[in-house]
């Protein structure tokens, strides 16, 4: 019989790596009792389809897959009697006043009481709606991360012919895994002579037999002028398949009525819509969309959490508390990460202060400060300092941050004012990857206005 407390230190929405990271931290500073709430039927969110290695280099020191994080992060907590772990248990509302009221299979539908929460919800893909392609609704078409479940876990090859719009991690990940599947293999063999740099490609390449033995991943296609993954997913996954990307292209129309049997490409300009009379054909029974993750927040938006325009997620401070008192947030359903260990990382700062919070740990807050976006920066989390006098600042704040566009040899200033309070320079940085910085305490003790995030190229 599963016994619910009167009370717990932390509540937390979601037992992802976010989730799990966040309750082994909060035991670490003194959290007594801790309550993980999953929907799934086992915790580890995403990660349990991501088959593939990669995972864990920053934040485990070890290259791990992602079913392999996942269970490090359980492992981690397994066996603290401080955390107890709900799964089948979904989340319908979170209250003002630290409750939540949740329903499962074993104990119908209850509330639980928290003296603080923490939201670690994650993400979920854009959909064909959410990008309104035009043509009919024939059957084939498929988020990328909906395909690697049904390829990783359920065992389907979701199609035969491939083309894949978007060059987000998840969609360059299934362009090599349906190249392993074997989709459409011919007994051709492509030669080293076969092999081009996605710049070179053009519509003729799509009828060549490219990737692995002749698998038909005919093409991704980014309407943004540059790759939206990482490098390393870029050369991995796209380069050692011969994999052609198509880059200021998108998707005009899908062809077919109860099967996909092609799509018309077109480029785009710098305003991302399409140039006529640049369309071409391509054959395909299968289109798998990489079009953008969307934090998880319908629960924030209900209470009444602040969202950033631009993040779609919760404005948060140094500490990751948002505009509710004693509401914490962290992970995916803060920003969207590039790398599962930046997601951890930020959710042992979430648990560390929901769990000083509870214990009423905290020095009182003396001063409050913005975090602004300068000259070509896009995001910054977080987006608050929340600070108490200098005599109490004894840690530093790590900042978050994405760029709006590919620039190589440049500088990150942080300013303070006029004053440079950090610089870093940086040999290359790309929307697609993440880049952290961290302002050290003694900079933060002197810290007596608005703070701005910016590069100098």
């Amino acid at each position: 019989m599963i016994e619910i407390k009167d009370l717990y230190d932390i509540i937390i929405v979601g037992g992802g790596p976010a989730g799990l990271s966040a309750a082994h931290s909060a035991v670490e500073n003194g959290a007594e009792s801790v309550l993980v709430l999953e929907r799934d039927r086992e915790v580890g969110g995403i990660l349990q389809q991501c088959i593939h290695n990669g995972f864990g280099l920053h934040h485990f020191k070890e290259e791990l897959t992602g079913p392999g994080y996942a269970q490090r992060c359980y492992e981690m907590v397994k066996d603290l009697p401080q955390v107890q772990i709900l799964t089948n248990t979904m989340v319908l509302e979170v209250r003002e006043n630290k409750s939540v009221l949740a329903i499962s299979p074993d104990l119908g539908t209850v509330e639980i009481k928290g003296k603080t929460i923490i939201l670690t919800m994650g993400c979920r893909e854009r959909t064909r709606g959410a990008i309104r392609i035009p043509g009919g609704r024939p059957a084939g078409i498929f988020t990328a991360g909906a395909a690697q479940r049904m390829v990783n876990i359920e065992g389907y090859l979701p199609g035969r012919e491939v083309v894949i719009l978007g060059s987000g991690d998840i969609g360059l990940i299934m362009a090599r895994r349906m190249s392993l599947e074997g989709c459409n293999v011919s007994e051709k063999k492509p030669s080293s002579s076969t092999k081009r740099t996605p710049a070179d490609a053009s519509p003729a390449d799509i009828d060549n037999d490219w990737g692995n033995g002749g698998c038909r991943v005919k093409a991704v296609l980014e309407i943004c002028p540059f790759s939206n993954g990482l490098t390393r997913n870029m050369v991995q996954c796209l380069d050692d398949f011969n994999i052609p990307l198509f880059l200021a292209h998108t998707i005009v129309d899908i062809k077919g009525t109860d099967r996909v049997t092609g799509v018309t490409v077109a480029k785009v300009d710098e305003k991302m819509q399409p140039i006529p009379g640049t369309e071409f054909d391509i054959p395909c029974d299968t289109v798998l969309l990489s079009v953008g993750l969307i934090p998880e927040n319908e629960l924030s938006r209900e209470l009444g959490v602040s969202l950033h325009p631009l993040t779609s997620g919760p404005i948060v401070d140094q500490h990751r508390e948002t505009d509710k008192e004693g509401i914490f947030a962290a992970g995916n359903v803060v920003h969207v990460h590039d790398l599962v260990d930046f997601v951890s990382d930020e959710a042992e700062i979430a648990g560390k202060y929901a769990a000083l919070t509870a214990l009423g740990k905290l020095a009182p807050v003396e001063r409050r400060l913005s975090v602004n976006t300068g000259n070509a920066v896009r995001t910054c989390v977080p987006q608050k300092l929340n600070l108490p006098s200098a005599d109490s600042v004894t840690a530093g704040t790590r900042l978050f941050m994405r760029v709006t566009k590919p620039m190589k040899k440049v500088k990150l200033l942080v300013k303070c004012g006029d004053e440079v309070v950090l610089s870093k320079p940086l040999m290359i940085a790309k929307p697609s990857e993440m880049i952290a910085v961290e302002i050290p305490a003694d900079k933060m003790k002197t810290l007596n206005g608005d703070i701005t995030v910016g590069i100098e190229e």
